[in-house]
């Protein structure tokens, strides 16, 4: 395909690149926009991982990006479903304080669920909690209606259709390996060069690595964190839609928990493990740079000295199915051994301050033509819609359109 140029290149085909191309496309449609992709197929890591959740947006701080943009990611992703023809299920979901103990954070997460917009929050106490979901345990729970389930992979295909009606370039099997500034900027890439006056970095895992090409020094660096699931077997009728436990505040993963997934099948889990390998799926997928590249970041280090009792944990119950069963058994206490078979794998791409904080936000910041997503964890997916409308007015301000 010959290329002249293009007013604007997204690197990385997920659902916020192609939701953000989305809203470029609708917003400045003369604006002329190339997406690039490294695998052969679009939506093929987080994306195709995620174990699409359509969360409400309870867990997040009052303010917060994460708050505002899953909040209104919600309506924008139902919305789009129904227009597109994309199946989605509001299968509701149910948080369960399992001791006393949790309770004040169970309150405090219907406050701020409450204060970030969330539609139809209720506590409930054990009796109502059965007529929800029969077979989980708890002294409280807090119910959400509105949690919602759909297949991701299917509403990316939606996106890449809507994409190339509108005339935006889908350029899948085009890894990029090196940027440079001229007159623009000159994408050089695993099927030639793409020229762009400008550059919005969705590269998931790799975002910080894609800023670095531009001579950016990202203050955070992507450490990769494998979740592993466990699967019910067909039959064990334990689980009608989501349960979640209460998270711990102090570390950013939600805790194993069970999603029925819009196929059918109840997904239990994730943990949270160290990933030896940005795209490493498996416990043997081993990178030896990209591993070397974590070990020597000193946010690597001090992470671990805040983190390492919880780490240790997360990597035993990694290898004990009875560890894992223990941790499920918190929810629906009749769970059986026999009912788990091994399910799928994500990693989930984890920006680290170099003092070892989990930025838990989303994070985005501007260098001159470019934009640059370097922190997009759950509940991106949700907000991918609302991301991307808000990536194209930082563009319309910094690029001049």
């Amino acid at each position: 395909m010959p290329n002249t140029g293009y007013d604007i290149a997204i690197i990385g085909g997920g659902i916020v690149g192609l939701a953000t191309a989305l809203a470029l496309s609708e917003r400045f449609p003369r604006v002329s926009v190339a997406l690039l992709e490294k695998e052969s197929s679009l939506a093929t890591h987080q994306t195709g991982h995620n174990s699409g959740v359509i969360h409400a947006g309870i867990y997040y701080k009052p303010g917060s990006f994460k708050a505002k943009l899953c909040v209104e990611g919600v309506r924008l992703m139902k919305a789009f479903c129904e227009a597109n023809g994309v199946r989605y299920e509001d299968r509701g979901k149910v948080i369960v304080a399992t001791t006393e103990e949790e309770r004040p954070r169970l309150l405090a997460l219907r406050e701020h669920g409450t204060a970030n917009g969330v539609k139809g929050l209720k506590l409930i106490d054990p009796a109502q909690l059965r007529e929800i979901e029969p077979h989980a345990r708890a002294v409280v729970a807090l119910h959400s209606p509105t949690t919602g389930i759909v297949d991701y992979r299917e509403v990316a295909q939606a996106m890449a259709t809507n994409l190339e009606s509108r005339g935006v370039v889908l350029r899948t099997a085009t890894r990029v390996r090196a940027i440079r500034r001229a007159d623009r900027l000159y994408i050089e890439s695993s099927s030639g060069t793409v020229a762009a006056n400008n550059l919005i970095n969705c590269a998931g895992l790799y975002a910080d690595k894609v800023a670095r090409m531009m001579g950016v020094r990202p203050e955070v660096r992507i450490i990769p964190f494998r979740g592993e699931y466990y699967t019910l077997r067909r039959g064990q009728n334990l689980v009608r839609g989501l349960i979640y436990p209460v998270p711990d505040p102090e570390f950013p993963f939600l805790g194993v928990h069970f999603t029925k997934r819009i196929q059918g099948e109840v997904e239990a889990g994730p943990n949270a493990v160290l990933a030896y390998a940005r795209e490493g799926y498996r416990r043997t997928t081993i990178n030896l740079a990209e591993m070397l590249a974590t070990v020597t970041y000193r946010g690597f280090w001090a992470m671990a000295a805040k983190y390492w009792r919880t780490g240790l944990y997360e990597m035993y119950r990694s290898v004990s199915k009875r560890a894992f069963l223990h941790a499920l058994q918190r929810l629906v206490p009749e769970l059986e051994e026999r009912a788990l078979e091994p399910g799928g794998t994500g990693v989930r791409a984890q920006a680290v301050t170099p003092e070892g904080a989990l930025v838990d936000d989303f994070r985005i910041s501007e260098t001159p033509h470019a934009i640059h997503v370097l922190n997009a964890p759950s509940p991106a997916a949700t907000a991918s819609l609302a991301i991307g409308r808000h990536i194209a007015e930082l563009a319309r301000k910094s690029f001049g359109l």
